[in-house]
């Protein structure tokens, strides 16, 4: 669903203008069995990670589908890879977002930090960086983000 000019033209005009906030949504492997018990979901629902994944996506789809979330509170929401490539009432993600949310989508891309060496902790490598942009692109992303 590579979008078109006037799409991408909207999205700017909606993220320099706009009012609300931006929704983080993009708690990844690590952070995730938290992110589930807090919302009340133990680690006994799930016995792997692609299981706790998928409840972590239908967290993400009830809050996405709740009727509060839209564009007059929200402006963008930050998408974890997984959420990015899922769908939500049969639709893509990132295009059910604008399209019936008029939220904007934006990606969380890096791969979080890397052990700490020398007093420093830095941040884990991209190699694959390229491509998943060029994903991101063509699923309707307007931006990411980045620590």
């Amino acid at each position: 669903m590579a979008k078109d000019a006037s799409v991408q033209q909207e999205q700017l005009d909606r993220i320099a203008n706009g009012k609300g906030f931006i929704a983080a949504l993009d708690q990844s492997g690590g952070s995730t069995p938290k992110a589930l018990k807090l919302y009340g979901v133990n680690e006994d629902a799930y016995s792997n990670d692609d299981e706790m994944f998928a409840e972590i996506h239908k967290m993400r789809t009830r809050i996405i589908t709740s009727p509060s979330f839209t564009k007059d509170r929200i402006l963008g929401a930050i998408l974890f890879e997984k959420t990015m490539d899922g769908e939500i009432e049969g639709k893509p993600t990132a295009e059910y977002l604008w399209d019936n949310c008029g939220v904007v989508p934006f990606l969380k891309v890096d791969k979080g930090l890397a052990d700490e060496e020398n007093g420093v902790q830095m941040m884990k490598p991209m190699p694959e960086l390229d491509a998943l942009l060029a994903r991101a692109s063509d699923k309707g992303i307007f931006g990411t983000k980045m620590r």
